[in-house]
């Protein structure tokens, strides 16, 4: 075997710098304005090239999170300056890359979400999730209302951070709009959707019953899941 060439091996390492940095950028961790950490720091930190850093720090700033100044270092931009988010497929090759990314992101906004919803956030989840129902058993697409659940939670947070992630994301926060339909069938997609109802419906228990530990489990639990039925690991 001889598939793990180096250069597929950097890209797969500076995938891994990206996705945890722009996770960081993103929940505020690195702020607006802070400089990353120098090319060394972050060559120490994970046990990579140079050459690695430098991809990854490539891809940052060509997603528009981050700005570079020649002899000074790397700096984080404020939202204002990004242009709009772009986790395009140099920050989301995939669909692991995505799922990586929502991982970190909306377990934590259906914590916040449990704690922050108002009556009327929690009745328009209701609303999207019986629409997602209703689409299922008309064998219709679904990824309407399954976008419109996430965003109303990422709403619900009162965190304007995440709910710019999740619009931006847009219909690929839905895995299913990334597969093949002729390799899937409609029968396995019809068994995904019903599957990630019941998911969905755990969420959305746990936010009505204003239980964060619950509702980051029930989220971590579907994105997993997703991740699982999207990629087969």
């Amino acid at each position: 075997m001889h598939n793990d060439t180096p250069r597929k091996r950097s890209q797969g390492l500076a995938h891994d710098i990206v996705t945890t940095l722009t996770q960081r950028i993103l929940l505020g961790q690195l702020a607006p304005g802070e400089k990353l950490p120098s090319e060394s720091a972050i060559v120490g930190e994970y046990g990579v090239s140079r050459t690695v850093v430098r991809e990854a720090l490539s891809k940052l700033q060509a997603a528009g999170l981050v700005e570079t100044r020649h002899g000074v270092g790397t700096f984080v931009l404020a939202r204002d300056q990004r242009q709009g988010l772009h986790l395009n497929h140099d920050t989301a090759v995939s669909v692991r890359g995505i799922l990586e990314l929502r991982l970190g992101l909306e377990t934590q906004a259906a914590a916040l979400a449990a704690l922050r919803r108002s009556e009327a956030q929690l009745q328009h989840m209701r609303e999207a999730l019986d629409d997602y129902q209703a689409s299922l058993a008309n064998n219709d697409s679904s990824v309407e209302p399954d976008v419109r659940f996430h965003q109303l939670i990422a709403q619900a947070t009162g965190n304007t951070y995440f709910t710019d992630v999740i619009q931006h994301l847009g219909n690929s926060v839905i895995p299913r709009t990334r597969i093949n339909a002729e390799e899937r069938g409609d029968t396995d997609l019809m068994k995904l959707g019903q599957l990630a109802n019941l998911e969905h419906e755990a969420i959305l228990n746990a936010i009505r019953r204003q239980d964060p530990d619950a509702a980051r489990a029930a989220m971590l639990l579907h994105l997993s899941n997703s991740l699982e039925r999207m990629t087969g690991e």
